[in-house]
């Protein structure tokens, strides 16, 4: 577990909250099904689902994030070698059996969310009491993507997530789409001011912090840690749209430079847009994009 110390701080002093475990596995599963779309940006469409195989099994939570790709999570309650080939053969089980998800997500999303399943991007996320270093070396030897995250409650209503590790995939169907995302830079006479801006704004956001992963999309790219933080639409004419996680109402708004969109339709996620028009738009919008990445 990483040094940090949380401290309960009133008029009288401050006391330790000294971290713990769940007394039991099912505590942690039935806390983050209860809060998934929270606590990991995925819709939680099956709890302890039943997989048709000779060797059985059940898939603790199986769900879809928010950028339409099927995610498997499973739980320890401690540290368990385990857990990561025992994810990684539900995970080999569901992309050989795309019809049963697929079906799930249209009985339980319908047909509209059905036919954006991201194949192309399958996740396993791993969430245990604590991670061993040699844990976290095999999952970059895999050909997946996955995501280590240590638990930890902290006395009686308060809960923390930490990742550990986090590796995208490298099936020969996400190397294509890896390959679009991180393209040079398109020259002037190909895309313009936008597309130079746009290539900025992705070198800012992969540039945050460790494990941001890019999902492309085809009306958006997305930049996430767990979860979603930023969305970059493809650039228009004369700006760049960005929408982050940030919370609007905690946010000066300034007109043609933030907006909103709380309730309001748009591509990817997010309920702060960013208008980009100019590298001095881009510098501004870095606390921004900061604020964003933190809350992700």
């Amino acid at each position: 577990m990483a040094a940090l110390r949380l401290f309960h701080a009133t008029a009288c002093g401050a006391r330790e909250v000294v971290p713990h475990l769940a007394e039991v596995e099912a505590d942690v599963q039935g806390l983050v099904e209860a809060n998934m779309q929270t606590m990991l940006g995925v819709t939680l469409l099956a709890s302890e689902y039943a997989i048709d195989c000779v060797e059985g099994g059940r898939i603790d939570s199986l769900g879809i994030d928010e950028n339409g790709a099927p995610v498997v999570v499973e739980y320890k309650r401690g540290t368990d070698a385990g857990v990561i080939n025992q994810g990684l053969y539900y995970l080999s089980w569901l992309t050989r059996h795309r019809y049963a998800f697929d079906s799930l997500v249209r009985d339980r999303l319908g047909l509209s969310a059905a036919s954006r399943v991201l194949w192309s991007g399958p996740r396993l996320i791993c969430i245990a009491g604590d991670f061993t270093r040699y844990d976290a070396h095999a999952v970059r030897e895999h050909r997946r993507s996955i995501d280590l995250v240590r638990y930890r409650y902290f006395g009686s209503d308060h809960f923390g997530l930490e990742t550990v590790a986090s590796v995208t995939g490298h099936s020969a169907e996400a190397k294509r789409v890896r390959r679009r995302a991180t393209a040079p830079p398109p020259a002037r006479h190909e895309g313009g001011a936008m597309a130079e801006l746009a290539a900025a704004v992705d070198e800012v956001l992969v540039g945050l912090g460790d494990g941001v992963t890019r999902v492309q999309r085809k009306q958006y790219r997305a930049y996430q840690r767990l979860r979603n933080f930023a969305c970059l639409i493809p650039p228009q004419q004369t700006k760049v749209l960005v929408y982050l996680k940030a919370d609007p109402t905690a946010v000066d708004m300034v007109p043609g430079f933030t907006r909103d969109v709380t309730g309001l339709g748009h591509h990817g996620t997010g309920d702060l847009e960013v208008q980009l028009r100019t590298e001095r738009d881009l510098e501004r919008a870095q606390d921004l994009f900061r604020l964003s990445y933190a809350a992700a």
